[in-house]
C-alpha cells in the first residue's frame, strides 16, 4: 500500500511517524504533501519518514490519501486536489467537522472513511472513531483500521452523524481531564502545599485511578463507592459535587461541545 498524507502538521506527523515506528509501511511507501514553504520543507525532509512532495499530481500514485489540514483550509485543499483524485484511492479524513458528503461533491468520489482522532493519539494512546461509506470494501476498512491502531484504540461506528458526539466525548475529551486536574492542582496549592507537590499528587491519583479502573471489571459508580466509605471525607466531597450539579453541568458542557461540532459541520 502507498499512502499519501496531505499535511504535515502535528495530526500529519502523528500518523507519518506511528505507520513507520509501527512497521506497517516503510519511508519509501509513505508521501507527504506539504505547500512550498522552504524551511518547513526541510524540517520534514530531516525527519526521514516519508518522501516530502509539494505538486498535488502525485496524489495519483497513492492507495490512501489522508486529509490531515486543518478544517478551515479544507475548502482550498478541495480546489488544489479536485482534478487528482481517482475513484479506485481511499480517502481517510481527519478533518473536524467536514462531513462525507461534502467530501464526496468536491473530490467527485465515493471510497470515503471519516475518523476522529485525539490529542493522546500523539504517543500511541489516542482513541479514534470511524465511520466509512458503503463502497469502501470490508478489506479496505480492516486495512485502514489496522493503519488507526497504530496510534491506540479504534471504534468503527455504522452512523456518521455519531462523528459529532465522539467529538465531543474523545476529541474533546482530553482538555475536560486536564480541566479537572488543574481545580485540583489549585486547590490543593490553597490548601498549602507546593505547587510541584499538588502536581505530583494530582498526576499520580489520575494515572492510578485510571490504571485501576482499566484492569478490573468495575464501573465508575462501584469505584467510587468503593473510595468514599460512610462519613468520610470522600463522602463529603461527593455530596458536595451532587448538591451542585456537577453532573449536570458535566454533561451540559459536552452537549455545548456536541452542538458547536454540527455547526461546523454546516
Amino acid at each position: 500500500m502507498k499512502i499519501i498524507i496531505i499535511g504535515g502538521g502535528n495530526m500529519g506527523l502523528t500518523y507519518a511517524r506511528a505507520f513507520i515506528n509501527s512497521h506497517v509501511i516503510s519511508p519509501s511507501q509513505l508521501i507527504i504533501l506539504e505547500k512550498d514553504k522552504k524551511e518547513h520543507l526541510e524540517q520534514l525532509r530531516m525527519l526521514n519518514l516519508a518522501q516530502i512532495h509539494t505538486d498535488p499530481a502525485i496524489i495519483k500514485e497513492a492507495d490512501l490519501i489522508i486529509l490531515a489540514v486543518k478544517p478551515q483550509d479544507a475548502l482550498s485543499l478541495f480546489d488544489d486536489i479536485a482534478g487528482h483524485v481517482e475513484v479506485n484511492q481511499v480517502i481517510l479524513s481527519i478533518m473536524a467537522g467536514i462531513k462525507i458528503q461534502t467530501i464526496r461533491e468536491k473530490l467527485k468520489t465515493e471510497k470515503i472513511i471519516r475518523a476522529m482522532p485525539n490529542l493522546p493519539s500523539q504517543i500511541g494512546f489516542g482513541m479514534t472513531a470511524f465511520a466509512a461509506t458503503e463502497a469502501v470494501s470490508r478489506f479496505e476498512q480492516g486495512a485502514i483500521q489496522n493503519l488507526l491502531a497504530t496510534t491506540g484504540k479504534t471504534l468503527s461506528l455504522e452512523n456518521e452523524d455519531l462523528i459529532d458526539a465522539v467529538t465531543a466525548i474523545s476529541g474533546s475529551g482530553p482538555a475536560y481531564v486536564y480541566y479537572f486536574m488543574d481545580s485540583m492542582i489549585q486547590a490543593a496549592a490553597e490548601m498549602g502545599l507546593k505547587l510541584p507537590e499538588a502536581e505530583l499528587l494530582v498526576k499520580q491519583t489520575f494515572f492510578g485511578a485510571l490504571s485501576l479502573y482499566q484492569q478490573n471489571s468495575l464501573d465508575c459508580k462501584e469505584w467510587i463507592k468503593k473510595v468514599a466509605s460512610k462519613g468520610g471525607t470522600t463522602e463529603a466531597a461527593i455530596r458536595h459535587f451532587e448538591q451542585s450539579d456537577l453532573n449536570g453541568i458535566i454533561k451540559k458542557g459536552t452537549i455545548a461541545a456536541l452542538q458547536r461540532a454540527r455547526e461546523l459541520g454546516q
